[in-house]
């Protein structure tokens, strides 16, 4: 009887660390997945990590280089940001409208993999009209 209760209790402990082991690998995967959302004032430019980062585009400030290369401004209220990007940006990118792009900090400008526009007059991404007005209610 003493030895089928020492199997069990060995059995209950593997069970426990591979339910352990499991629970880590699957929050370690999904923390690599993760893309943080952040405004021009929030962004850390230390941070090597992929980001999402949000604003409106600043008037003037779009650059259209040979071969696809555009360089633009996001801004919020307090702070802005030098955007480079390569690629086909979205029909609905206007300057003085709302945008997200995805991508990371590189020598003080971000460097964007994929522009999201907006897709009326009236809409902000969500999380860009909570930044700025969190930001607003700041000063």
């Amino acid at each position: 009887m003493y030895a089928q209760k020492k199997k069990r209790l060995i059995l209950l402990s593997i069970i426990t660390i591979i339910g352990f082991l499991l629970i880590f690998i699957i929050v370690n995967e999904f923390n690599k997945n993760v893309v943080f959302f952040y405004s021009p004032s929030d962004l850390d430019f230390n941070n090597n990590k992929i980001v999402r980062l949000g604003g409106l585009v600043k008037q003037h400030s779009v650059i259209t280089h040979t071969h696809g290369n555009y360089e633009f401004i996001i801004a919020d209220t307090k702070q802005d940001i030098k955007v480079i990007y390569q690629g086909i940006l979205p029909d609905l990118f206007r300057e003085n409208q709302g945008v997200v792009v995805t991508g990371k900090v590189v020598d003080s400008h971000f460097i964007a993999t994929e522009v999201l526009a907006k897709h009326d007059e009236n809409y902000m991404p969500k999380e860009v009209y909570e930044t700025m007005r969190k930001n607003i209610s700041k000063d």
